[in-house]
C-alpha cells in the first residue's frame, strides 16, 4: 500500500515535470515549409497528459543503470508514439473527439486534415528521436542493447502491437455481436498494453537487465495494460467529464462492448484489483527494486483520472 498518499503525489508531480522536460526538449522547432504540421504535432505533445509510459522509462532505466542519454531519447519517443495514436483516435473518422486532455483536440483546431498527418509526423519523428541512442552507445554491448530496444518500440506500435489491437477494436465497433472475452482481451493486450509494454521493458533492455527480470516486466505490463483499460472502461461510467479531461458516458451511448458491459461493474473492479495484486508480485520478485514505482503501478488502480 502506498504508505503516505501526500508525499507520493508529490514526488509523483516531481517527477512528472522531469519526464515532461525531457520530452519537450525533443519537440521540432516549428519552422521552415512544414511549420503548420510541426505546431500541430507540438500542440497534441504539449498538451500533456500523466505521461506515465515515458515515466515508466525514467524509472525502470533508472533500475538497472542506464545513462541518461540512452534513455532520454526512449522516453520522448514513446510519448510522440502514445500522441499519434491519440491524434489519429480523436478523428471524426474514428471516435469523433472535440476534447482531449482538456482541451480541443488537434482535429478541432487544425482540422482533420492536418491532423492526419500531424500525427503521421509525431510517428516518423518519434523513430528519428529513438535513434538518437544509438549515437550515445560507448560499445558493441549498449549498440546491441538499443538495437533491441528499438524493435520492440517499433513491433509494439506497429500490426504486432497498438495498431493490430485498433485494427480489431474499429472491426468490433461495426459488429458488437461479434465480440467475446478472447476478442476483447486481445483489444486491450495490443491497443493499450502494448505502449505500456514499451514503457516498462525498453528500460530493462537497456540495462541489460536478467532475462528472469525481462520476463516479469513483460507479465507486468499485460496485467496493468489490463487493468488500465478495465480502470478507464470503470471511470467511462462513473467518473467526472471536468476531473477526467474528456467525454464520459460515450461507451454506452455508441453500445460499444467494454469489460464493464460484459462483466458489471463490481466485477470489473474485482479483476482490476486482481491484476494489479499479481504485477505487485511479480514486480516484488524483480532482482532490483524501487519503492516509487511499485506506488505508481498501485496508483493505476486507485485512479479518479
Amino acid at each position: 500500500m502506498i504508505s503516505n498518499e501526500a508525499e507520493f503525489k508529490k514526488e509523483l508531480a516531481h517527477r512528472q515535470q522531469e519526464t515532461e522536460d525531457v520530452i519537450r526538449a525533443f519537440l521540432p522547432k516549428e519552422e521552415g515549409y512544414a511549420e503548420r504540421v510541426i505546431e500541430a504535432m507540438n500542440y497534441s505533445v504539449e498538451a500533456g497528459g500523466k505521461r506515465l509510459r515515458p515515466l515508466f522509462i525514467r524509472e525502470v532505466s533508472r533500475m538497472y543503470g542506464v545513462r541518461a542519454q540512452l534513455r532520454e531519447p526512449f522516453m520522448a519517443a514513446l510519448e510522440m508514439i502514445h500522441t499519434y495514436s491519440l491524434v489519429h483516435d480523436d478523428l471524426p473518422a474514428l471516435d469523433n473527439d472535440q476534447y482531449r486532455r482538456g482541451r480541443k483536440t488537434t482535429w478541432a483546431v487544425y482540422g482533420d486534415d492536418m491532423a492526419v498527418i500531424a500525427g503521421d509526423g509525431l510517428l516518423n519523428y518519434a523513430y528519428e528521436t529513438a535513434l538518437k541512442a544509438l549515437r550515445e552507445a560507448k560499445d558493441r554491448e549498449e549498440t546491441l542493447r538499443v538495437t533491441a530496444a528499438l524493435e520492440l518500440l517499433a513491433k509494439n506500435a506497429g500490426i504486432y502491437g497498438m495498431v493490430g489491437g485498433q485494427c480489431a477494436d474499429l472491426q468490433t465497433d461495426r459488429d458488437p455481436s461479434s465480440v467475446d472475452e478472447e476478442t476483447l482481451l486481445y483489444i486491450h493486450r495490443n491497443k493499450t498494453a502494448a505502449l505500456i509494454d514499451s514503457g516498462l521493458v525498453i528500460g530493462a533492455v537497456l540495462g541489460g537487465a536478467p532475462e528472469s527480470d525481462v520476463r516479469s516486466l513483460h507479465a507486468i505490463a499485460q496485467n496493468i495494460g489490463l487493468a488500465f483499460q478495465i480502470e478507464d472502461d470503470i471511470l467511462d461510467v462513473t467518473g467526472n467529464a471536468k476531473e477526467l479531461g474528456k467525454s464520459v458516458g460515450k461507451d454506452a451511448q455508441e453500445g460499444k462492448v467494454t469489460y464493464v458491459s460484459m462483466h458489471g461493474l463490481d466485477a470489473s473492479r474485482e479483476q482490476v484489483r486482481k491484476l494489479t495484486d499479481e504485477s505487485l508480485k511479480l514486480f516484488d520478485s524483480l532482482s532490483v527494486s524501487d519503492d516509487f514505482l511499485r506506488d505508481v503501478l498501485e496508483m493505476l488502480v486507485t485512479r479518479t483520472r
